[in-house]
């Protein structure tokens, strides 16, 4: 099957605002503020995952998918301290990321979660480290698979390019199970360059954090990210 089957919709670029001091407050904002900028201009779909203090100010004062950094699958009640699904849907989040290798859950957790955020009719993207726990993920039938080579993470070396087959595998295992799940490519994104070999490999789009949250002026990274597309 051809690779534009896949991609009808635009690719997602999504940055994590992780809890780095030049992703919170006001400079939430002006990430968002670029993100939706960018956007704009390219028509590429741009959205970021803040901190959850940011999360509901920035749903409300901008128009780009605005995602949490995690979910808990739980209920609503006497769970001091967790953040179930419903209180990212009134939020005013389009979704979550879950599983992140940040914050790692177990199998049952990341199910939870998962079902959790489709019965809030939200968007769910499961983070995954190898081929294994891509195709477990994509069992589950989250909106996205975002794979993220540990080895990887913050390395400043791009799996574009690093190692390319990284991404054909995990596509394989992913279209193997659920050919509807979409894909992202995370871990060292940092150009343009990177988002196009990412999608000319099937996947749907690109997870990142630091190139863009770190940036002086994250309008120009995002410019360069979406150039190539």
């Amino acid at each position: 099957m051809h690779e534009e089957h896949f991609h009808m919709t635009a690719p997602l670029i999504l940055v994590n605002l992780k809890t780095y001091k030049e992703g919170m407050g006001n400079r939430a904002h002006q990430i968002a503020t670029a993100a939706q900028l960018v956007a704009r201009e390219s028509g590429a779909v741009i959205g970021i995952a803040p901190g959850y203090i940011d999360l509901h100010p920035i749903c409300h004062h901008f128009a780009i998918p605005v995602y949490a950094q995690h979910v808990d699958g739980y209920e609503p009640g006497a769970r001091t301290g967790h953040m179930p699904v419903e209180a990212i849907k009134l939020a005013g989040a389009a979704g979550s990321l879950v599983n992140h290798s940040e914050r790692r859950l177990t199998l049952a957790e990341i199910e939870l979660a998962v079902r959790g955020i489709q019965t809030q009719k939200l968007s769910s993207v499961v983070c995954t480290n190898n081929d294994i726990t891509s195709a477990a993920a994509a069992a589950l039938g989250p909106d996205y698979v975002a794979i993220e080579p540990p080895e990887l993470i913050g390395s400043g070396v791009s799996v574009a390019k690093a190692n390319p087959e990284i991404i054909r595998r995990s596509v394989a295992a992913v279209r193997a199970i659920n050919p509807k799940v979409k894909i992202l490519t995370g871990a060292g994104i940092q150009s343009g360059e990177c988002v196009k070999i990412a999608i000319d490999l099937g996947t749907d789009g690109v997870l990142l954090a630091s190139s863009v949250v770190k940036a002086p002026d994250p309008v120009v990274i995002l410019r360069d990210l979406v150039s190539k597309l």
